[in-house]
């Protein structure tokens, strides 16, 4: 009887001694979506239940583990809330609830990212690296793209019909990095087409590219020795409205039935209609964009496509522009470690070292 009195006291000594240990704090150097909850309770536990209350001020099970002390992350929660925990401490014929309660809070370092800022910080300076050295006069290979070999064969072409060129250069403005790109490969066209004495049709969406299209191809043209030559009403506005402008275009392919189109910047659902209708006129046709999803139409419609990148790589190659260059450099060398690191992990990961798996998941997530 003695020794059953004193196992319950025992009992007794240890649920009131270790289950009242249930706290909720905010996770540390994180983005303020996780809480942390740890609890130590009586070894008799035979598990315990964690509960969080909802906006209904219901408690809503988020988890049951079986260990009587031990560590939990709630995480995609709110910034900046209030969240409440009851803590569930199950015993062979009786339970114990403990509750506590923490605020998310954004903190200004979030730890979880620290392999994302190596990495950016990596690419950045390779990017500054390359750009310095091509300013101080230092050559890089970057393979020349079919593509490219397209403008010279629709030139000639054209030249030889007595038919103009048309190019396109996307319907986005001038703050989009595909147009930029597209303008310079039109500058290079323009030069082309003013030696060869052959007409240019550029019409444009909106007034910053218009203008920016312009000064572009009348530089073209001195360039050439062909100021002359230059005919600023060959670059207009059509109008800002995306179908509107679609159509503009392919009535100028119809009525002029230019020998070879380019579509080089940013389209969307208007590819496949401008693509079939240059199809259907007998051009030339190279388009390139970066927008993924606009890729098979150009593809199949047109007889040379610049893939995603190749077009900004386009621009890098004709224009020989120190920044393009060494921009398209350091993403090359960004791209190369980050197939390393996961090369790497993979390998790593076969041995049982997950150290790099958990750096670079940490870096994207």
């Amino acid at each position: 009887m003695r020794k059953c009195m004193l196992f319950l006291a025992f009992v007794f000594l240890s649920t009131s001694v270790f289950a009242n240990v249930f706290i909720a704090k905010d996770c540390p150097c994180d983005d303020g979506t996780a809480i942390d909850l740890s609890w130590e309770t009586c070894p008799l536990t035979e598990y315990v239940t964690i509960y969080r209350m909802n906006d209904d001020s219901k408690w809503e099970e988020i988890a049951k583990i079986n260990q009587s002390s031990g560590t939990y992350k709630d995480s995609e929660l709110e910034i900046n809330k209030e969240y409440h925990y009851r803590l569930q401490v199950h015993f062979i014929d009786d339970d114990l609830f403990f509750e506590a309660s923490a605020i998310t809070i954004e903190q200004w370092f979030n730890t979880n990212k620290l392999g994302f800022l190596v990495i950016l910080l990596l690419i950045c300076f390779a990017i500054i690296y390359y750009i310095i050295a091509a300013q101080r006069g230092k050559e890089f290979f970057i393979r020349r793209i079919s593509g490219l070999d397209s403008m010279e064969e629709a030139i000639g072409r054209a030249t030889e019909k007595g038919k103009p060129i048309l190019f396109v250069p996307g319907i986005s403005d001038l703050d989009n990095i595909e147009t930029i790109a597209s303008l310079t490969i039109l500058s290079q066209l323009a030069e082309k087409s003013a030696e060869y004495g052959t007409e240019l049709i550029v019409p444009c969406r909106f007034s910053m590219v218009l203008s920016a299209a312009k000064e572009v191809v009348q530089e073209a043209y001195i360039r050439a020795g062909r100021a002359d030559a230059y005919k600023a009403d060959n670059i207009f506005y059509l109008t800002d409205d995306q179908f509107g402008f679609v159509a503009g275009i392919d009535g100028i392919m119809l009525r002029e039935q230019p020998a070879a189109n380019f579509f080089l910047g940013s389209f969307y659902a208007e590819s496949l209609i401008l693509a079939e209708t240059g199809f259907s006129t007998g051009a030339i046709q190279t388009a390139g964009t970066a927008q993924a999803h606009q890729l098979p139409f150009f593809v199949v419609s047109c007889d040379y496509t610049l893939i995603g990148e190749e077009l900004f790589a386009a621009s890098a190659y004709l224009s020989k522009n120190p920044q393009q260059l060494g921009s398209l450099k350091g993403h090359d060398f960004g791209k190369i470690v980050i197939i390393i690191l996961i090369i790497a992990g993979v390998i790593l990961e076969i041995l049982g070292y997950g150290f790099l798996k958990e750096f670079i998941v940490g870096a994207v997530s």
